[in-house]
């Protein structure tokens, strides 16, 4: 999280109806200004703040300071089903896969994002198929935070975790390196999360953006990607 206080307290009532319950919740936060932290923490969750900016360091703060041998990636604009912990059991359950993921419908207070939340999907098929074709015959897709990715976290620890050192993309970079391990698969089930660059960007700028930062990434053309993918709150 991140100067998150408008979304958690949404946040942490779907946290509170999830059966069964996870084992553990754990609150990264990236140096938040606001009352993020405070909210969190009333809220029942640890909070780790060692002020690391940017997600990968974050989920890898995180994913250091659980046990429990099945972790979910959440963002906290992000909404989870309530059987979402059964879901995951089940389909690491599969030694085969490695890594997945939600399919994320972007919604905000007003109107679904149909169109946006279709290119999503459709990119977790063609990214992997355009740039990484081995990958994608050997049943890998390339999943985004969106997506609440779940892993097992031995197998992050075994692939060295996320690059602390990519400010975007280092979800996908997660993706290729579980590669390795088994299948990075979409699970038939839906999140919830905010379409708050949509809102703020406008549906054909947010997708033009979401492209062209993908396709610069995948021709390894990776410095300053950041700039081009401003943080909106």
């Amino acid at each position: 999280m991140l100067n998150e206080a408008a979304a958690l307290p949404r946040l942490l009532r779907c946290l509170r109806t999830l059966d069964p319950a996870p084992a553990e919740v754990v609150a990264v936060d990236g140096g938040s200004a606001d009352a993020s932290v405070a909210i969190a923490e009333a809220g029942g969750l640890r909070v780790v703040r060692d002020g690391a900016r940017g997600r990968a360091a974050q989920v890898n703060q995180g994913v250091a300071a659980v046990s429990s041998p099945v972790v979910c990636v959440l963002h906290a604009d992000t909404l989870l089903p309530d059987d979402a912990v059964a879901v995951m059991r089940r389909v690491l359950a599969d030694p085969g896969t490695a890594l997945a993921g939600f399919i994320p419908l972007l919604s905000g207070p007003d109107r679904v994002r149909w169109g946006t939340s279709l290119h999503n999907w459709a990119k977790t098929w063609y990214a992997p198929l355009l740039f990484r074709p081995r990958l994608f015959l050997r049943g890998g897709r390339l999943l985004f935070g969106d997506h609440a990715m779940f892993f097992r976290r031995a197998d992050f620890l075994l692939v060295g975790g996320c690059d602390p050192a990519l400010r975007v993309m280092e979800d996908a970079d997660l993706c290729i390196r579980l590669s390795r391990l088994g299948r990075v698969r979409l699970v038939n089930r839906v999140v919830i999360t905010s379409d708050r660059r949509v809102a703020a960007w406008g549906a054909l700028r947010a997708n033009w953006i979401y492209f062209s930062v993908g396709v610069r990434w995948g021709l390894g053309r990776r410095a300053r990607l950041h700039e081009d993918y401003p943080d909106v709150r």
